[in-house]
């Protein structure tokens, strides 16, 4: 007997074309900058009522290329399975206060 496979956890993301900014959908459909706030769907009927409220936004120009994404929960909300998704939700993985400047610049602490 085969063991039934377990449902994969998703939400939706995007850019918001205004800025670019990473956005995700959150409660009542709206586009929050913040991980934490995104709503999680699980199931194939949910994510594809989330994947068409993101066609939708994007079909207003509100947002741009949205896509399903895979995550876990975690004490402070949802959390990106894969690396890619990680840094578009939490930001760049090179310390920032270390990184050389374009143009020569100087790193002066």
């Amino acid at each position: 007997m085969q063991k039934a496979a377990a449902s994969t956890l998703q939400t939706i993301t995007a850019n918001r074309l205004s800025d670019g900014i990473v956005v995700f959908l959150g409660a009542h459909d709206r586009w929050v900058e913040r991980i934490s706030e995104a709503r999680v769907f699980e199931g194939p009927e949910a994510i594809a009522a989330a994947t068409a409220v993101g066609e939708a936004a994007n079909r207003a120009r509100i947002i741009l290329g949205p896509y399903a994404i895979d995550v876990t929960t975690g004490p402070r909300g949802p959390v990106p399975v894969r690396f890619r998704e990680k840094i578009r939700a939490f930001g760049p993985t090179a310390r920032t206060d270390v990184v050389a400047p374009a143009f020569g610049e100087s790193v002066a602490a």
